[in-house]
């Protein structure tokens, strides 16, 4: 996955750290969007989900923990994942309450670009994974619903070896299998049955 298909939303209410973290996170080649409140923040990740959430703390109409929660009680923002920043919230409790809302990392101002940028790198390393796991479980889904096994008791008889349905019909052994599962049949015969049935193919 290239960075241009990772979408990230930031959110603050000061208008130079938010001009300021846009350009750092486009400079990386991510596509980028940006709210000042909270209320903008739920409004735009519903409309336009995003992978990653860069959100502020410090919000001038709902905390950033709130906003947190709501988005992650979202059903379908369920694989949007969450940092959230602050320059005056950066205790170990204040980073604890932040977790416990559901974020997915906490980052205390102030924050070198390439350290942002990295933590950044890092959800979208395991937003990758995720999708590549979620891609192999549907793809086995697929796979396993084209497989029929054959199981239980399988009325067969003793003489001519058919094999008899649920309907009650009886059928030649392959068409049975052939039936109930994938397999294909090509016919040859064995050398007894060559004798048997063919003597004068022998060439003894």
């Amino acid at each position: 996955m290239e960075n241009q298909e990772i979408r990230i939303l930031v959110v603050d209410d000061d208008p130079e750290i938010l001009f300021a973290t846009e350009r750092v996170i486009k400079s990386a080649g991510y596509q980028v969007s940006s709210a000042a409140t909270g209320g903008q923040c739920l409004e735009m990740a519903c409309r336009d989900i995003p992978d990653i959430i860069l959100l502020d703390v410090e919000l001038p109409d709902i905390l950033g923990t709130k906003v947190c929660s709501q988005l992650k009680n979202n059903p379908l923002l369920k694989q949007c994942y969450i940092l959230m920043i602050s320059g005056s919230r950066t205790s170990s409790g204040d980073q604890a309450d932040g977790l416990d809302s559901g974020a997915d990392g906490y980052v205390a101002r102030p924050v070198s670009n390439r350290e942002l940028l990295a933590r950044v790198a890092a959800l979208v390393r395991i937003l990758m994974a995720e999708r590549e796991r979620d891609q192999l479980i549907d793809e086995l889904k697929k796979a396993l619903e084209k497989i029929k096994v054959l199981s239980g008791i399988v009325p067969i008889c003793m003489h001519c070896k058919q094999i008899r349905d649920d309907k009650g019909y009886w059928n030649r052994i392959e068409s049975y299998i052939s039936n109930h599962s994938e397999m294909e049949f090509s016919h040859g015969i064995c050398e007894k049955c060559l004798d048997e049935h063919y003597p004068e193919d022998d060439s003894e």
